[in-house]
């Protein structure tokens, strides 16, 4: 039956029932040495936190961060803040949801970011490269999904078109420092940046329940876009198989290191580059909206990033 109720219709001391995505999950105690579990929860018209008191082991096994669950809850007023007391929670499962429900819409036009994006494309003067790289952006099947699905669920451009922005935004750093270092292959490195996270666009299923794939379960989305990579790579002729090899490790060693889920360190200045890069844009971008969604002088403690951030006095119209 689809979504309709959100974030914004909530009122207090209702009764409701309807869907939501989980961005946090903490297991808690209180003050009497109750465990319970706090939540948040958001759709695309904002978040709002969850506590459940009851069946917490049970309910909490049943559902992980970035999940979609369906909760039966009654509304309250705490600390001036409205709150869920959820009676009940289930797994979503209706098939009629969309992205369009649970995420933010874009800041921008997609079709004007992708149209600088390749702008920028055709500013690659190595011949293969440019190939390879507009192979993809002007792909329908690839693009019908690449300018739709957020960069992450939760930590940075998890809104709709967030992985097209934050494609555009590390390639645009790119010829930000352009003539900056000399030595530097900047052909390959902007290649690199446009097509470092083509493998999310398989990683994560764009119909609800927004699950990975079991590609994206088993592969995550470095591999996947290595063999999309690989595969347009195999369909140029001519591909001279030494850049080959760099574009690809530029690909595998983007996250920087094997915990953050890299299967090589970055083994050329090229490589490191866009890896300082993609942290950079996404760790900047994760802060910007995190201080944007808080109030007063300093925000919450931010689990991911360890720490509160200072907001100042004048950052109610911050635009992150």
């Amino acid at each position: 039956m689809g979504k309709s109720l959100y974030v914004i219709d909530i009122r207090g001391r209702d009764m409701i029932e309807t869907s939501f995505l989980v961005t946090e999950k903490i297991f808690s105690q209180s003050k009497n040495g109750q465990t319970y579990l706090k939540l948040k929860l958001r759709d695309r018209t904002g978040e709002i936190e969850g506590r459940i008191w009851e069946g917490v082991e049970q309910k909490g096994a049943i559902f992980d961060v970035g999940d979609l669950v369906t909760v039966k809850a009654e509304v309250v007023l705490y600390q001036g803040q409205l709150q869920l007391n959820i009676l009940e929670l289930r797994p979503c499962c209706d098939e009629e949801m969309t992205l369009e429900d649970f995420f933010p819409p874009p800041r921008r036009d997609p079709q004007e970011i992708l149209e600088e994006l390749k702008e920028l494309a055709n500013q690659i003067e190595d011949p293969y490269l440019r190939r390879l790289v507009l192979s993809f952006l002007r792909d329908e099947a690839f693009l019908e999904v690449f300018v739709k699905v957020p960069a992450s669920k939760k930590l940075h451009h998890a809104r709709l078109g967030g992985l097209l922005e934050h494609t555009l935004s590390v390639a645009k750093l790119v010829n930000r420092l352009r003539g900056h270092y000399e030595g530097i292959d900047w052909d390959l490195l902007l290649a690199g940046a446009i097509l470092h996270d083509v493998g999310k666009t398989k990683e994560l299923q764009i119909k609800s329940p927004f699950e990975y794939t079991t590609s994206g379960k088993l592969l995550g989305h470095i591999i996947i876009g290595l063999e999309m990579v690989s595969k347009k790579i195999e369909a140029i002729e001519g591909f001279p198989p030494e850049k080959a090899l760099l574009i690809k490790h530029l690909l595998i060693s983007h996250h920087g290191r094997g915990e953050w889920g890299s299967p090589e360190r970055p083994k050329t200045v090229e490589a490191e580059l866009l890896h300082r890069l993609d942290d950079l844009d996404a760790k900047i971008e994760g802060i910007m909206d995190f201080i944007k969604g808080s109030q007063g002088t300093w925000t919450e403690f931010h689990k991911a990033f360890e720490r509160s951030f200072f907001r100042g006095e004048n950052r109610d119209n911050f635009e992150g």
